[in-house]
């Protein structure tokens, strides 16, 4: 029994290597099995994809919740504290219910799965579908951890799939092609529930199709059913919307980046497909203020954070970068983990960075700053494992006419962004 938050905490952070043998999702479903299954009690909207899922969900939240619905929320992975995770209307799980709801998961997995723990992924996905079904919301938000199909979290039944992009990542447990990755996506479509999509391979939206076909399920792809138009670049970005016969002018967004639109287009039509009496004017004032931690976001006058921890997200970082600040430069911080496509991001990086910069982070799974560095062909190239006096080191030299791009894992930018928000809040000088 865990007697404190933190006890409870350091004890689950420790089974990201999962002492259960079992098959997929076994585990999990024993487990809400003996809890009664809350997760039959709510109703889900559940995310997947390579990258833009948490961007999408957390545009979708801010136009339910303009719609007066209370909404939960399961994402991954937090920032600062894992209460992050586990929110309803933003608001996160206390302590004293996330401790009481893992103590009832340790009794379970006591009793009946002779003390072999599931990973910490899956243990804080049941504490979450018990948060859900304990306190009075109208829909809960689910992200995947990885790919879908075998993911934790897909023993729920969701009233809409989402699934935003398709890129190669994790491939050494969701296959290394395109349509393989697409297939492991798709394994979160539900029989006639209608799925949303937003990746653009062909090969990916056959998968995805066949898939929904299947299960006789409406697929709705960007592009195709869903259409975005007249786009602008600039703050607010502002685009039109048209989804079937409901059309929307001049939408405006917070976020930054072509590919924050179509995440925006997808929440809209996933949000529809929820609710149709979604109004315009709701959906216009809920995307004026979604914003999303960690994504593109501005901390000082000349730091920027961004969580692109793969060749998509890469891509997407440095073409917002070259549409909001084309005639600055570009210096490069990234640190991330060992199982990501890191050749081509930093290739890229390469390709418009004044200097590229290497760290790694305290986790067993961060890919070493040498090894990362090796990858890298840029002429000027610096290398730390001491990623907190390294970003310090940066920012003293920093000049006027360049960016501090600090990128990668987000984990790390989890730890980074905590580090120089502290920094600023103490009137640090160091920090621009």
């Amino acid at each position: 029994m865990f007697h404190s938050i933190e006890e409870c905490t350091d004890f689950i952070f420790k089974l990201r290597a999962s002492t259960y043998k079992g098959k997929p999702l076994e585990a999990v479903r024993k487990i809400l099995f003996e809890l009664g299954n809350p997760h039959e009690k709510v109703k889900f909207i559940h995310f997947a994809g390579s990258n833009g899922k948490g961007s999408t969900l957390n545009a979708t939240r801010e136009i339910l919740m303009e719609h007066g619905l209370r909404v939960g929320a399961f994402i991954s992975p937090h920032l600062e504290r894992v209460n992050e995770r586990i929110t309803i209307n933003r608001e996160q799980i206390k302590d004293g219910d996330f401790l009481h709801y893992a103590n009832m998961v340790d009794s379970i997995i006591r009793k009946k799965l002779d003390c072999q723990y599931p990973s910490f992924f899956e243990i804080i996905t049941v504490i979450a579908c018990l948060h859900f079904a304990n306190e009075p919301i109208d829909v809960a938000l689910m992200e995947t951890g990885i790919g879908g199909r075998i993911d934790s979290t897909n023993v729920i039944t969701p009233e809409v799939s989402v699934i935003t992009t398709i890129s190669l990542e994790h491939t050494e447990i969701l296959g290394d092609t395109i349509e393989k990755i697409a297939f492991e996506k798709a394994g979160i479509v539900k029989t006639g529930k209608p799925v949303v999509v937003g990746a653009k391979q062909i090969e990916a939206r056959e998968v995805i199709k066949e898939k929904a076909a299947q299960n006789l399920s409406d697929c709705f792809c960007l592009d195709e059913e869903i259409i975005i138009k007249n786009a602008t670049k600039g703050y607010p970005q502002v685009f039109d919307f048209s989804f079937g016969n409901y059309e929307i002018n001049n939408i405006p967004l917070a976020m930054q980046g072509d590919h924050q639109v179509n995440n925006a287009a997808l929440a809209v039509t996933a949000s529809l497909l929820f609710d149709r009496a979604i109004t315009e004017t709701t959906i216009r004032e809920a995307l004026k203020k979604a914003r999303w931690e960690g994504r593109f976001e501005r901390l000082s006058e000349q730091i920027i954070i961004d969580g692109a921890h793969n060749s998509e997200g890469t891509e997407a970082l440095i073409q917002t970068l070259k549409e909001a600040f084309p005639t600055k430069k570009y210096r490069f911080v990234y640190a991330a983990l060992q199982d990501k496509d890191h050749e081509a991001s930093i290739a890229m990086m390469d390709l418009v960075a004044s200097s590229m910069g290497f760290t790694e982070i305290e986790l067993p799974r961060a890919a070493k700053a040498a090894v990362l560095a090796a990858k890298s062909n840029h002429p000027k190239i610096r290398i730390s494992d001491n990623w907190k006096r390294f970003i310090q080191e940066e920012l003293k030299s920093l000049k006027e006419d360049e960016l501090l791009i600090i990128t990668g894992s987000l984990y790390f930018i989890a730890d980074v962004r905590k580090f120089l928000i502290e920094k600023v809040e103490q009137n640090d000088t160091e920090i621009g």
